[in-house]
């Protein structure tokens, strides 16, 4: 059995437990309940004595277990199937174990049978699977064949078969008279292995009942009447049921949830309002609801709804969300929500000023058109430019140069005065030299 008294635990200035008092006794699977942040995992260490209390005491059979005399072949214990060295074997894991507790080797190979593991015994435990290394640390936890058994998470990274076994595996060390102490968040699986639960939220006490009793206290039944489809039916059940003291309430597909009345009283008020009932059975709430109606003021970590739609809203018991929140009316139908859709168009102001057209965004895979060239101009006629008088009477006019000595440009030669009667030459052409005629030559 393990009994903690006004256990606490503080780390700095915060209080992971406080004040925490509780027993698990034997011939039964407790479960471990709590939100994240709770502080399972740390109530787990100071009962195998991995972490010391601030305040108050746990035992183990009426011991500390740092008292216990060779304590694994005691308590078993799963806390983290990845403290395993990876470069081991599941066999030399396992053998190492056992020597360190004084078990027999040949132990080692029940256990790695009965988990499953005995084909894989030879292979490296860093190329284990999830589930392959939560069979081994089960099975290091069975090694020492110990009366007092704490699993944290075992079914993590389970196959749906794993996770079959292990609950039989449970139970039936329970059936044995061992004490089983299993931590887990699946309340799914933990109402069909548990037999008792210890729930605790921010590091207290909220819980400790059968889980049956849990359920009860932390939800409520209720049963669910359909009507056929016919105008006034539900709203003549509604009233006749209301006055017998019964609150209804619509569900999303047209159903009543009515409580406060039992079965056999809710089909007699039907009858005497003559109204054909299509449906009447009983519901009660899962593990899960009540769980989640317990701790709902002790959760830390929340989550929000994509940004797009708003913070989540809080949904009353049975009711469906809506664009709005809040539940669905009785008789709407449920879409759910598409986490993928854009924001709404916003609504249109009339009294807007209009907003000039935007200019069209350049296409970059456009084809450039070459520039256009400007057109010719026409081009205007010259008007006719002045004959120049004949080069004689422009040699004449301009007198002869001395060369300048800083340009160093030669005089210019007069040209030879033609022969009476030549043509005048162009203005602006240079003249050209005579040829030589016999008689000079000679």
């Amino acid at each position: 059995m393990i009994e903690a008294r006004g256990l606490t635990k503080h780390y700095g200035d915060k209080t992971a437990v406080h004040d925490l008092s509780f027993q698990v006794r034997p011939g039964v699977v407790t479960g471990f309940l709590g939100p994240n942040g709770s502080g399972k995992s740390t109530t787990m260490r100071m009962i195998l004595g991995l972490d010391t209390p601030s305040a108050g005491e746990v035992t183990v059979s009426g011991r500390p277990y740092r008292q216990l005399p060779n304590a694994p072949r005691h308590v078993g214990a799963l806390l983290d199937a990845k403290a395993v060295h990876g470069g081991r074997s599941a066999r030399q894991h396992l053998m190492c174990l056992a020597q360190l507790a004084g078990v027999p080797a040949r132990r080692v190979d029940d256990v790695l049978g009965m988990v499953g593991l005995r084909e894989v015994a030879g292979k490296r435990s860093k190329n284990f699977s999830l589930g392959m290394g939560q069979r081994l640390g089960i099975a290091a936890a069975l090694l020492g064949d110990p009366q007092v058994l704490l699993f944290d998470e075992p079914v993590n990274g389970l196959d749906p078969e794993g996770i079959h076994w292990v609950r039989n595996l449970m139970r039936g060390l329970a059936s044995e008279g061992r004490t089983v102490f299993v931590s887990s968040h699946l309340m799914s699986e933990m109402a069909l292995t548990a037999d008792h639960l210890i729930v605790i939220g921010r590091g207290q006490l909220m819980a400790d009942l059968s889980v049956r009793e849990f359920i009860a206290r932390n939800s409520t039944a209720y049963a669910l009447v359909r009507t056929p489809a016919e105008d006034g039916a539900a709203q003549k059940l509604t009233a006749a049921l209301g006055e017998a003291g019964g609150q209804v309430a619509g569900g999303p597909d047209g159903a009543l949830r009515v409580t406060g009345l039992e079965l056999p009283r809710i089909s007699d008020i039907a009858h005497a309002a003559d109204v054909r009932l299509w449906e009447l059975s009983p519901h009660s709430a899962s593990l899960e609801e009540a769980y989640m109606r317990l701790t709902q003021g002790a959760v830390d970590y929340r989550s929000t709804q994509d940004p797009r739609g708003g913070p989540a809203q809080p949904q009353p018991y049975g009711g469906a969300p809506v664009a709005g929140g809040g539940p669905v009316p009785a008789g709407a139908p449920f879409a759910p929500p598409n986490p993928y859709a854009g924001p709404p168009a916003p609504a249109h102001n009339p009294y807007a000023a209009p907003n000039p057209a935007p200019n069209p965004a350049p296409n970059p895979y456009a084809v450039p058109q070459p520039a256009q060239q400007p057109a010719p101009q026409p081009v205007a006629a010259m008007p006719p430019q002045p004959v120049s008088p004949p080069a004689a009477q422009q040699v004449a006019a301009v007198p002869a140069q001395a060369a300048d000595p800083q340009t160093q440009t030669p005089p210019q030669t007069p040209p030879r005065p033609e022969a009476p009667g030549a043509p005048a030459a162009a203005a602006g052409a240079r003249p050209t030299a005579e040829k030589p005629t016999d008689a000079e030559d000679a």
